[in-house]
Formats: structure tokens, sequence, C-alpha cells
């Protein structure tokens, strides 16, 4: 049996590489990924790897970039194969629009490729929750989508690809597809690194309110449900919002992650007449802590998305919020969060 990662060297591939090493420690594991573990991401500034310090990731490494077909991978195929697609532009903003479509689109179209190829059988697709767009009300797996930037855009036509390659043979196929909310923990290089370091260096306030909702997952609860749902899907397509439920606020985020690193700070609130124009300036002097006008408005949108599907699926969560937070401090030796 085969577990093929594409992108498995980024951020949540490296800690699905951790958590199946460590349930089967003989599987064979492919990366997949343009990136080598262990060099710097070209594209991420100041870049910090998922793995632990004085670790390797124990998987083997193919170089292999998703927009061109996928060849000469050195494995013999078993009927019980899975692929886990990762390998995706996802930052935004950070890039232009065409290279969204190109790495996600035709991304997507090479894996159901390879997969078609080799007559695997389960797929597991991590989407986002861009497809849903940027809007205040709650949003369900039921919910019509209506994306409204290139990046969710690019996400839902590979979902739509994904589910293509699943009816092609809906009797034996297997498709999960997660929608994330904000993905933490050790080497995320995102939102959240940015939001402690913001707060521990006093250059963090809450964006012209308190109560903005931001669906948000523990990256570890995150692959054990993977592994939990291909044990307990049978066939079909799948859909699961990720985050906890009921999704948190940013003031109580701020004020759970003040606690468990032992950062006592007191975060202001900043009104939108006085913020907006500071991140513009912050933008002409190089954005600062990744500051920009687009940084903001984005913070001040609510992601809130319903994870109830999730919670009433039958997956035990191993961790709380807090004790996600925790685990990932610990990580850090209890030093920081990166």
């Amino acid at each position: 049996m085969n577990y093929i990662i594409t992108g498995g060297t980024g951020f949540i591939g490296t800690h699905l590489t951790n958590l199946i090493r460590e349930c089967y420690p003989n599987a064979n594991i492919y990366n997949l990924d343009i990136v080598k573990p262990g060099t710097p991401n070209p594209v991420v500034k100041d870049y910090k790897p998922a793995v632990l310090s004085g670790n390797v990731l124990e998987s083997t490494w193919v170089e292999s970039d998703v927009r061109k077909p996928i060849e000469n991978l050195p494995f013999t195929p078993t009927e019980h194969d899975i692929i886990f697609n990762f390998a995706a532009v996802h930052r935004t903003p950070g890039h232009e629009n065409y290279e969204y479509f190109e790495t996600n689109i035709n991304g997507a179209e090479n894996v159901v490729a390879f997969a078609e190829k080799y007559n695997i059988k389960k797929i597991v697709f991590t989407s986002s929750i861009a497809p849903y767009g940027a809007a205040e009300v709650e949003k369900f797996e039921t919910t019509l989508e209506t994306p409204n930037t290139a990046y969710g855009i690019s996400k839902l036509v590979a979902e739509k690809i994904h589910r293509i390659w699943q009816n092609g043979d809906s009797v034996n196929r297997q498709l999960t597809i997660v929608r994330p909310g904000v993905v933490f923990g050790h080497g995320e290089n995102g939102n959240f690194t940015r939001l402690y370091w913001a707060i521990r260096g006093h250059k963090f306030a809450y964006p012209g309110r308190r109560d903005t909702i931001k669906a948000c997952i523990y990256v570890k609860e995150l692959v054990r449900f993977m592994l939990y749902r291909l044990e307990n899907h049978e066939q079909g397509v799948e859909l699961y919002n990720c985050c906890y439920e009921p999704a948190y606020t940013i003031q109580h985020i701020v004020e759970a992650m003040k606690k468990v690193t032992g950062v006592g700070v007191f975060v202001p609130e900043i009104p939108n007449w006085i913020i907006m124009p500071l991140a513009t300036i912050a933008k002409c002097m190089g954005s600062p802590m990744g500051i920009c006008p687009a940084r903001v408005k984005k913070l001040q949108i609510s992601t809130n998305i319903c994870g109830a599907k999730l919670k009433n699926s039958g997956y035990d969560f191993k961790w709380s919020f807090e004790d996600a937070l925790n685990d990932w401090f610990e990580d850090n030796e209890k030093k920081e969060l990166i």
C-alpha cells in the first residue's frame, strides 16, 4: 500500500506524514513536491519548516510539479493506494491571479489523470473555505458557493475536477473533500504565527472589531480526521467543513493564545477610520508583519464556517482549542509559536 502526498513537503503534508508514520511504521509514503524537505521555500519569506528540530521528514521525496503530468514515480501500485492532494498556490493576497488557476486547476487535472492511470480509487483533496466567498453569514456544506477571489474560484473548479473523476467509477472510487478554516500549528508560517508575534511584540490591535469569527482547526486534528474518514467512508463523495464548532471569535483566539503562552499584553481596539490609513502607510513601507490594507480587510470579515457535520461525524477530537495551542507551544519547547 502506498500513501502518495502531493505537496508533501508543506505544512499539512508534513504533519500527515508524521501521523501515517506513527500509525503505520512500515508504510510507503511518497512526497511529490517541487520543494525538497529541509530546503527553503522560495515563496515564503523567513520560512520555518513543519519538521520539528532534529527530525527529518520520513517519506520518499520525488521532485514533481503538479502543473505538469505526474510521471516516473518509483513505486509499485496496489489496489489500496491513497492520494492526498495538497499541492496548491494558496496564500492570498500574495500571487497573481493566473498563478492560482495554473497550479490549482492544472494540478487537479494531473492528479486525477495519475489516479486514472494507476487505478487508484481513493483521493483526499484539501480544498478551502474560499469557495464560499467572503460574507458574514454562516456557511454550511450545502451553502451555494459564490467565490469572489481567484483562489476561491480555482479551488471550486478543482473540487469539480475531482468530483468528475469520482463519478467516472462512482461505485468503486472514494473522494473526501475537506474545506478547512484557518489551519494552525507548528510550521504554518501563516495567520496564527503572525498573530502571535504581533501580540508578543505589542504590534496587534483588534482591527475595527473584536467579534470577527475566525473558523480554525489544529493541523494535527485535521490530519487525524482525514485518516478517520478514510477508515469510515466506503464510497462516493463526501464534503466536510473542518473547524471547531462553534467557531471562535478573534478575541477568544487572542485571549487563549495569550493565556497558553504567558504573554501578558493588553490588546486595544483601533477603529476603522484610523487603522486603514495606517495599513496603507505600512504597505508603502514594505508591509512589516505582513500588514497591508488587503490583510486588514481580510481580518475584519468573518470566516463563519459551521463545523457541525464534522462534530457529528463520530470523530472524537483529541485536543480542545486551548489544548491544541498548548500542544503547539510544547512542540516549540514552550518558548514561542512558530
